[in-house]
């Protein structure tokens, strides 16, 4: 099992900067992609970024040049820079870890954007 609790969101006027973190505990050794997801009202839940354990970075292409996805290396944390913010990024962003055998997701945090 894997454990994942996300922390970092808030409310943010529209140009600004957040940064989220996620802490993994458990059966880290079993993680081989970290990654955030966000999901807004009404929508589905969307891909943000993810980086696999030996560093390959997949980011959407709305958050290109404005987010950063950084984990260290013992794969015990996964961070999102964000910056550049728009109301249109506001969601609950969701921590996630992919194994061999099944993903796991955080609680979730609320990013709000202002405009």
């Amino acid at each position: 099992q894997v454990q994942l609790v996300e922390s970092g969101g808030g409310l943010v006027q529209a140009g600004g900067s957040l940064r989220l973190s996620c802490a993994a505990s458990g059966r880290t050794f079993t993680i081989n992609t970290l990654g955030w997801y966000r999901q807004a009202p009404g929508n589905q839940r969307e891909l943000v970024a993810t980086q696999t354990d030996i560093g390959i970075t997949n980011y959407a292409d709305s958050v290109k040049g404005r987010f950063t996805i950084s984990t260290d290396n013992l794969k015990r944390t996964v961070y999102l820079q964000m910056s550049s913010l728009k109301p249109e990024d506001t969601a609950t962003y969701y921590c996630y870890a992919g194994t061999i055998t099944r993903p796991y997701w955080g609680q979730g945090t609320q990013v709000s954007v202002s405009s």
